[in-house]
C-alpha cells in the first residue's frame, strides 16, 4: 500500500533504524527529561467517571457491511489516508518537523523559512488520527510502522519543555509572521500555537488507543503540562483564537483522568470573551451567547468543547448556551444539505436567514463540526432532533467534501453553480482533506448509543453492533438498503434474555419534518405512515424524543421490523430565505438531491423552470456515480431565439442525483433549488456578435 509514499528525508530512515516506540522520546533534546519521567499513568477506572449521560457504543464495536458506508471506509483507509500522507511530505508538512528538529540537535540548516501555514503541522495530525482509527478496524501492519516513523519525526520536533510548533522552532529569531515575537503572544489571533496542539491531543489519543504505545500520547502528555504551568487564572489567561484545545483536553483527561487537563479546557473556555469580537466567538461571555456567529469551523469545534466540559462538570449555565446557540442554528442557519457557514468572508455564519447558493461558504471541516456537535448535544439530551441535523449533514453536505475515488476534494460546498466549482487535489490550506480522511475511519459510532438499560439506534447501515449493558452484552443486526430503502430489520442477540429497552430513532424526514424548526418544510403531506413490527406483530408508533421505545424481555433471535415509506417529497424554504423565495429542492429519506449539467444534453441546469406540480419519478442506478438513487421528471428549458431575443421554452426530460456525488464528472452547472417562476431562471445571453446585430 505504501510503495507510492516513500518519506524521502533522510531522518525518517534513521527513525526506522532505532527503533520508534520505545526510542522516539530519546530523540527530544533532554535525556534528564524523558517521556518516563513525564508521564501520567493511565488509571485503570478512567471510564467511570462523569460524562455524558448517553454513551456512544465505540465504532470499534459496530461493524457496517452496507455498500454506502463500508465501500466510503474502505476506500478512505486504502486510498485516501495513503494519499492523504503522500501529499504530506510533498508539500513539506514533514520536512517542517525534519528541520525543527535538527535546529534543536544544534545542527545548522540552509532554509529557516516557517511554514507555509502557522497550522501545517495539523495535516499529518488528523491523517494520522485518521490512520489509527482505521488501525483499529483493521490491523495493517504496513500502517502501523508507518505511523511509528511518523510519531518518532513528530517527537523529534518536540522541545525540551514540551512546546511542539515548528512555525517557531525552525527559527525561533525570526517565526511565522502570525507566531509574534515571542511564545503565546498571538494566542488570541492567528498563531494556531493551541490549535496545533488540540489536533495533536487528538491524535495523540487515538493512536494510543487503538495500538496502546505511548509515543505519541506521551509527546502529548508533555505539552499538555507545559500548558497547564503556562496558562491559568494568574498566569497567561489568554483564549485560543481557533478553537480545538479544549476538545483535545478533554479527550486527554477522559484518558489519563488527570483533572488538571479538564480544569484548562475550562479555563480556556470561561476566559473567552467579552470583547475579543465575533470572528472567533469572543464578543460575549460564552454563558450569554444565544446566536451562531463569526468562523463556523471554529465555532462548532468551541460547541464541541463546551458540550464536552458542560456533560462533565454538570455546568447548567454551558448547557442552556448550547441550546440556545443550537436552536439558532437549526431554525435560521442551516443549509437544506445540512452545510453551515454562509458567507466566504471569514469562512462565516451570516445573519439570520441568510443562506444564499451560489456563493454558500459551506466548508467541509464546518459541516464536520456540525457533526460532532449535533452528536455530542445527543449524547447531553437523548433527543433524535440532534441526530436529525447530525444525518442531513452527514449523507449530503459533508460527503460532498470527498470524490467517489478518495482523491480529490471540496473546501466549500456551493448550492448552486455556474461550473467555476471543481474538486482540487488538494489544497494551500489543506485543513477539509485530513479532516475528513479522520471522520470518515469512525462513522460508525454515530450509529449506536446506551444508557443505562437502554439501546438507541440513531442511523441505520447494515451490519453488527456490540453493545454492553450492565451485566449483558447484546448483538444487533441489521439488514438495510438504506439510505435508498427504508425497510430496516434488526435482529436482536443478547447474551441473556433479559428486560431493557431498544429506542429506535424515526427520522424526522419520515414524519414530516425534514428539519426540527420551521426554516424547511415539505409542499405537500406524505399518505404513507411509519410502521413497525415486533416478532412479526404490529407495534404502534408512539414516539417519545422521536423514538420508539421498545421495553420488553428481549431473547436471541426477536426481531424488530421498521418500514419508513421514502415518497420523493419537495421542500420549501421559511419565506425569510430570501434566496430560495419561488423555488423547491427534492429529497427522498436522508438524501437531499441536485440536477447537474453532466446529465443533460446542453450541460445546462440553471436555465430551467419547473411547475410545482411537477410528477417525479425515481429509480437505482447501478453502474452511476457508485450506485445511486435517481429523481426524474420534466421541466422547461428556456432560451432566446435564434436571432431575437424571444423567449423559447422546450418541454425537456430531466434527471436529479444526489447532491453528494455532484463534480465527480468534471466543473459543469449545478443547482439544489429549483425555480418556478420565469424571473428566477439563468438564461444563457446571446453571443456578443448578435447581440449588437440585435441593437
Amino acid at each position: 500500500m505504501f510503495n507510492a509514499i516513500k518519506l524521502t528525508l533522510a531522518a525518517i530512515s534513521f527513525f526506522a533504524l532505532v527503533g520508534c516506540e520505545e526510542d522516539a522520546t530519546a530523540m527530544i533534546d533532554n535525556p534528564s527529561d524523558t517521556a518516563a519521567q513525564t508521564q501520567v499513568e493511565i488509571e485503570e477506572d478512567v471510564v467511570a467517571m462523569k460524562d455524558y449521560p448517553y454513551a456512544p457504543v465505540p465504532f470499534t464495536a459496530v461493524n457496517f457491511t452496507d455498500k454506502f458506508w463500508a465501500p466510503r471506509m474502505e476506500t478512505n483507509r486504502s486510498v485516501t489516508i495513503p494519499y492523504a500522507f503522500e501529499k504530506c511530505e510533498e508539500t513539506k508538512r514533514f520536512y517542517n518537523f525534519e528541520r525543527a528538529a535538527k535546529v534543536l540537535k544544534g545542527e545548522k540548516i540552509d532554509d529557516l523559512s516557517p511554514p507555509g501555514l502557522a497550522f501545517d503541522d495539523t495535516d499529518p495530525y488528523k491523517v494520522l488520527e485518521g490512520a489509527a482509527f482505521g488501525l483499529s478496524v483493521k490491523y495493517d501492519a504496513e500502517m502501523d510502522a508507518y505511523l511509528d516513523k511518523v510519531i518518532a519525526f513528530i517527537a523529534s520536533a518536540q522541545e525540551p519543555d514540551g512546546y511542539l510548533y515548528t512555525a517557531r522552532t525552525i527559527c525561533p529569531e525570526k517565526p511565522h509572521y502570525r507566531a509574534g515575537e515571542k511564545r503565546w503572544q498571538n494566542v488570541k489571533k492567528m498563531s494556531h500555537e493551541l490549535y496545533n496542539m488540540g489536533h495533536l491531543y487528538e491524535a495523540a489519543v487515538a493512536h494510543y488507543e487503538a495500538t496502546g504505545k505511548r509515543t505519541l500520547l506521551d509527546v502529548a502528555i508533555k505539552n499538555a503540562n507545559l500548558l497547564c504551568d503556562t496558562f491559568g487564572p494568574g498566569k497567561n489567561e489568554d483564549a485560543p483564537g481557533h478553537q480545538i484545545i479544549e476538545m483535545g483536553l478533554v479527550r486527554l483527561y477522559r484518558v489519563t483522568g488527570e483533572e488538571k487537563y479538564l480544569d484548562l479546557a475550562k479555563f480556556f473556555l470561561d476566559t473567552k470573551g467579552p470583547d475579543g469580537g465575533e470572528y472567533s466567538q469572543a464578543h460575549v461571555k460564552i454563558v450569554d451567547q444565544d446566536e451562531a456567529v463569526g468562523h463556523a469551523v471554529r465555532a462548532t469545534y468551541m460547541y464541541c468543547g463546551v458540550a464536552d466540559v458542560a456533560a462533565i462538570t454538570k455546568s447548567k449555565p454551558y448547557m442552556d448556551a448550547m441550546d440556545k446557540i443550537w436552536e439558532n442554528v437549526a431554525s435560521k442557519k442551516l443549509y437544506i444539505t445540512g452545510g453551515i457557514g454562509a458567507k466566504h468572508s471569514g469562512e462565516a455564519f451570516g445573519p439570520n436567514y441568510y443562506l444564499p447558493n451560489m456563493s454558500a461558504y459551506c466548508e467541509t471541516c464546518a459541516a464536520i463540526g456540525n457533526v460532532y456537535w449535533n452528536h455530542r448535544m445527543f449524547l447531553l439530551h437523548g433527543d433524535s432532533k440532534y441526530i436529525d441535523v447530525m444525518e442531513r449533514s452527514l449523507y449530503n453536505g459533508l460527503i460532498s467534501g470527498i470524490s467517489l475515488e478518495g482523491k480529490d476534494f471540496f473546501y466549500p460546498n456551493p448550492l448552486e453553480s455556474k461550473g467555476q466549482h471543481q474538486r482540487k487535489p488538494w489544497f494551500g490550506c489543506a485543513c477539509c482533506p485530513g479532516n475528513i480522511a479522520r471522520f470518515l475511519a469512525s462513522v460508525p459510532r454515530y450509529a449506536y448509543a446506551h444508557k443505562d438499560k437502554s439501546i438507541y439506534v440513531n442511523l441505520f447501515a447494515e451490519g453488527t453492533a456490540d453493545v454492553e449493558l450492565p451485566g449483558n452484552k447484546v448483538v444487533i443486526v441489521q439488514k438495510t438498503q438504506y439510505p435508498w430503502q427504508g425497510d430496516v430489520k434488526m435482529t436482536v442477540k443478547p447474551q441473556k434474555k433479559e428486560n431493557f429497552e431498544i429506542c429506535v430513532r424515526i427520522p424526522g424526514w419520515a414524519l414530516g419534518k425534514p428539519v426540527p424548526s420551521d426554516l424547511y418544510s415539505y409542499k405537500s403531506k406524505s399518505t404513507k405512515a411509519v410502521t413497525m413490527k415486533v416478532n412479526g406483530k404490529n407495534v404502534p408508533v408512539e414516539l417519545e424524543d422521536g423514538y420508539v421505545k421498545l421495553n420488553r424481555v428481549w431473547a436471541k433471535g426477536d426481531t424488530i421490523e421498521l418500514q419508513m415509506p421514502m415518497p420523493i417529497r419537495k421542500v420549501e424554504a421559511h419565506p425569510e430565505v430570501k434566496a430560495d423565495i419561488d423555488r423547491f429542492s427534492i429529497e427522498r429519506g436522508p438524501i437531499v438531491y441536485c440536477l447537474e449539467g453532466a446529465d443533460h444534453p446542453d450541460k445546462l441546469v440553471r436555465n430551467l423552470l419547473f411547475d410545482e406540480n411537477v410528477a417525479l419519478s425515481t429509480s437505482f442506478k447501478p453502474n452511476l456515480l457508485g450506485g445511486v438513487q435517481i429523481i426524474e421528471g420534466k421541466a422547461s428549458a428556456l432560451k432566446l431565439a435564434e436571432g431575437s431575443n424571444e423567449l423559447e421554452k422546450t418541454p425537456v426530460d430531466v434527471t436529479a442525483i444526489p447532491y453528494y456525488a455532484w463534480a465527480n464528472r468534471g466543473a459543469n452547472e449545478m443547482t439544489v433549488w429549483l425555480p418556478t417562476k420565469e424571473k428566477d431562471v439563468a438564461i444563457k445571453p446571446q453571443p456578443k456578435s448578435k447581440q449588437l446585430l440585435l441593437k
